[in-house]
């Protein structure tokens, strides 16, 4: 094959209309669903993602989640009262842990372009990403996936207009780089579990 072949393809190569249904190859490409969008950049940065139709089913994932890793009777970090009775369901420590296996917590929003979770002072209260457990089970609504970062910050501005929320950081990368790169420069992998229930 000749070079000017490979570069422009050959004259009977597909046009460009049959990878833009609309006809035109100056359009853009038609962007995913945020809801598909954050599921495919979440388990491609590594996060183990766990779709819920009703609370029950939340419960119950969250057992399996327990049974998966052996995470029963260990202490645990949780920073949220509202999560508390689904700690002591399964005989969960979480009054003052010296050694939390995981993180049980909210998020304020599921950034769907970058597959991050967005955590605010209300979840994590003043604690930086390198200081939380390496294992995370977060509960979520598909009411929070949103399109990107700044979507994310000025929702959070909305519902909170006085009381702002302070430590305002996403965890991105759910498992270890292969080679680090200036991309991952630190930041801290977590072993990320996403309860996510549907509620729209």
């Amino acid at each position: 094959m000749s070079l000017f072949r490979k570069i422009f393809g050959a004259a009977n190569d597909i046009s460009g209309e049959e990878k833009n249904p609309d006809g035109s190859p100056f359009l853009p490409e038609q962007q995913l669903p945020a809801d598909e969008l954050f599921m495919t950049n979440f388990k491609k940065n590594g996060g183990k993602f766990i779709y819920c139709d009703n609370l029950s089913e939340v419960h119950e994932q969250f057992l399996n989640v327990l049974e998966e890793n052996d995470w029963f009777e260990c202490e645990v970090m949780c920073l949220e009262p509202r999560l508390y009775p689904l700690l002591d369901e399964n005989k969960l420590i979480y009054d003052k842990p010296q050694n939390p296996k995981f993180l049980l917590a909210t998020c304020e929003n599921l950034i769907a372009d970058e597959g991050s979770i967005l955590f605010s002072s209300n979840q994590i209260k003043q604690n930086k990403p390198n200081e939380l457990p390496d294992n995370i089970v977060i509960y979520a609504t598909t009411s929070q996936i949103l399109g990107s970062k700044s979507d994310g910050l000025r929702v959070i501005k909305k519902k909170y207009d006085r009381a702002y929320p302070t430590n305002i950081t996403t965890i991105k990368y759910f498992e270890k780089a292969k080679e680090e790169d200036f991309l991952h420069y630190g930041s801290s992998a977590k072993n990320m579990y996403l309860l996510l229930l549907e509620d729209l």
